[in-house]
């Protein structure tokens, strides 16, 4: 089955865009451009925290090598080293070392689960981080699941009381853009937002610049990845790739997020998830009857493949330098794009 290139390339013409704002807009997405909050992501060494002894203080390394403003870290990156297995005094160490460094944490998991989501928070707390991420993972039918997760996510404010953190909603694989913004206006709570990741959507049987603008208002953070479109039975599978290698409209996408919010920018961080060779099946499916039924499935994981893990693990942390590179390198060429247009008579 051939990919309908209309699936792929709809409204993704990102120097149109920019040539079709005002000036004064055009001049605002320049200086955004310059000034987005790139954090690190755990993910982009998804297989060095699994196999090649790297633990979360080396992250914070990595986001000072490169100049970035902060880490997103699961509690399970690491593994036996991840913050879930840190002691207290440790994970207070690991929150005074990234506030030493100046980077902002935020914290991820993978569940909305009331025990393991205020375990979470409790373990953010400790690190001082801004920002929690969660997703529901339960197998149900859709109503089902938006039901459980509705009910999971009324306990945030309970949680954190003293509302030191925001908390962000990922759209995971399994819902669409409607279903997860109608969870957010059910819940109605201010600290609750969207994290747009730039291809979760596709396995929803979505496109991501279509689920953008669903999902735009709600949208305050971001997972910055590539990859290509998969037929998957009558659906769409996604399989992560090199940042600018992919399907995916990178630069549209960007756009539309740096100018989300009039007087200040909506979206205060974009993580750099790279994630080469990450495969996520198809989950909904054109053929769907009303509510349709998903199926069990596990925390999102990387097959390291057959051949030479320390190769594999070395290429992993290059693509992840590459990545930064190659993102600056789209900023900058959106922000000279805009500088143009600001400037035409």
């Amino acid at each position: 089955m051939n990919i309908p290139l209309a699936f792929i390339e709809a409204g993704s013409d990102w120097r149109a865009q920019i040539r079709a704002l005002p000036r004064a807009e055009a001049a605002r997405l320049a200086t955004r451009a310059r000034q987005a909050p790139l954090f690190a992501h755990a993910y982009a060494f998804h297989l060095n925290f699994r196999f090649g002894g790297m633990a979360p203080p080396d992250l914070l390394g990595f986001a000072v090598e490169q100049g970035l403003v902060g880490v997103k870290i699961h509690v399970d990156d690491g593994e036996a080293a991840s913050l879930r297995a840190m002691p207290h005094t440790a994970l207070q160490g690991f929150g005074a070392e990234a506030r030493a460094l100046g980077l902002a944490v935020h914290v991820e998991t993978s569940t909305t689960a009331e025990d393991d989501l205020a375990q979470a928070v409790a373990i953010a707390q400790v690190v001082g981080a801004s920002s929690l991420r969660c997703y529901p993972r339960y197998e149900g039918r859709v109503s089902e699941i938006i039901a459980r997760a509705t009910e999971d996510l009324r306990r945030l404010e309970r949680f954190d009381p003293g509302g030191q953190m925001r908390f962000t909603l990922e759209q995971h694989e399994d819902l669409t853009s409607t279903e997860l913004v109608g969870i957010i206006e059910r819940i109605g709570n201010r600290r609750l937002s969207l994290l747009f990741d730039f291809g979760n959507m596709i396995n929803a049987f979505e496109t991501p610049l279509a689920a953008l603008a669903i999902q735009a208002p709600y949208i305050t953070e971001v997972h910055v990845k590539d990859c290509l479109i998969v037929p998957d039975r009558d659906g769409w599978a996604h399989l992560a790739c090199v940042s600018g290698a992919g399907h995916l409209p990178m630069q549209a996408l960007l756009v539309e997020l740096l100018l989300l919010g009039s007087d200040l920018p909506q979206v205060t961080a974009f993580g750099l998830e790279e994630e080469e060779a990450y495969f996520a099946p198809a989950l909904r499916f054109p053929s769907d009857q009303p509510d349709p039924f998903i199926p069990a499935r596990s925390q999102s994981y990387t097959d390291p493949g057959t051949g030479d893990l320390a190769r594999r693990l070395v290429r992993e942390a290059a693509a992840a330098r590459v990545q930064v590179a190659t993102v600056r390198a789209m900023l900058v060429d959106i922000a000279a794009e805009a500088d143009d247009q600001r400037n035409r008579p």
